[in-house]
């Protein structure tokens, strides 16, 4: 990316990210210049587009094929009760929109499979990943795998969530599938409606997704290849394991 110049209005706007050392005016300057790719917008991409959007990426794409309804407002905080019936997409565009005009938001009503073009990545730098089956995340592993962009998987179930950056196209790293294997199909996953999902533990997981794929896109901080934090909610903790890659795996040792 070529450096671009602040304007005034976006150096008093980004002021607080613009004094921190490890971003400063050259880091904000990439987020301005940064594509952002969402798969969901629920309780994950709901906290994720806010905080992504407040921080200034250039253009944030988000996919989804869902509409607004009355359960989710119990954790998806960029709907209201206003919103119920909209495709989540063009509510979250309007969202995004009101909370930093300066955003390109691509809203995507689609749902991603097996047969979803990988020109849906393309120009993504970073892609969020907050959908709720392995089917869908495994098919959108793949496909940063293909693009070779950086992936930011979060997940959230009753009092616990989950979240790690996978770059399995480098040697050393593991994709998500070395993570999770083959074993699993739509029917394996636990789902919200049937066993709930505290809807602060949405937030802190998704705000959790943007700041890793700010430091992605700006070098911030320790290199998170490789590492999956898990917190759980009713102790509170959070802890962090390493995550070897798989020599077996058929998408990126294949």
């Amino acid at each position: 990316m070529d450096q671009m110049q602040l304007t005034d209005h976006q150096l008093d706007r980004y002021a607080r990210h613009i004094v921190l050392r490890d971003i400063g005016g050259p880091g904000q300057a990439k987020l301005l210049q940064s594509h952002v790719l969402l798969i969901g917008a629920g309780g994950i991409g709901c906290p994720a587009i806010q905080y992504l959007a407040a921080a200034g990426i250039g253009t944030i794409s988000v996919i989804d094929d869902d509409v607004v309804s009355l359960s989710n407002l119990q954790r998806q905080v960029l709907y209201g009760e206003a919103e119920i019936g909209q495709p989540k997409v063009e509510a979250a565009e309007a969202a995004a929109s009101k909370l930093n005009p300066g955003v390109r938001f691509n809203a995507i009503q689609t749902r991603i499979g097996f047969d979803t073009s990988a020109a849906l990545f393309d120009g993504a730098n970073v892609v969020i990943d907050g959908s709720d089956n392995f089917a869908t995340r495994l098919v959108v592993n793949d496909l940063c795998l293909a693009a070779r962009v950086p992936l930011v998987s979060a997940a959230i179930g009753q009092f616990h969530g989950q979240i790690g950056t996978f770059t399995g196209w480098e040697n050393d790293a593991p994709c998500y599938r070395c993570f999770v294997g083959d074993a699993h199909d739509p029917d394996d996953c636990d789902d919200c409606a049937t066993r709930g999902v505290l809807g602060a533990m949405c937030g802190l997981m998704g705000s959790f997704a943007a700041m890793e794929a700010i430091r992605t896109l700006t070098g911030f901080g320790e290199e998170q290849k490789g590492k999956l934090h898990i917190f759980d909610g009713l102790k509170p903790a959070m802890r962090t394991v390493n995550l070897p890659k798989d020599v077996d795996c058929r998408s990126c040792n294949s």
